[in-house]
């Protein structure tokens, strides 16, 4: 357990322009790619970063190799 300055039950770290965004993953520089959303892009201390995969499962961003997926054509 622990407690953070920036983080209480009304104050959460400001998020970064990834926060929302579609991403492609992978882990280990190859195999499966997945898809996820980026869920929380903290751009202040503690400086997370984490992606909800679209098969559930929620993975940090220092646990894979991520890009942005391709927007859908318009």
């Amino acid at each position: 357990m622990g407690c953070h300055p920036n983080i209480s039950h009304d104050r959460f770290p400001r998020q970064g322009d990834f926060l929302d965004r579609r991403v492609k993953v992978m882990f280990n520089y190859g195999g499966p790619e997945f898809e996820g959303v980026v869920v929380r892009d903290d751009i202040e201390e503690p400086g997370l970063a984490i992606i909800r995969l679209d098969d559930g499962r929620h993975v940090m961003t220092t646990e894979c190799q991520y890009s942005l997926a391709a927007l859908p054509a318009a």
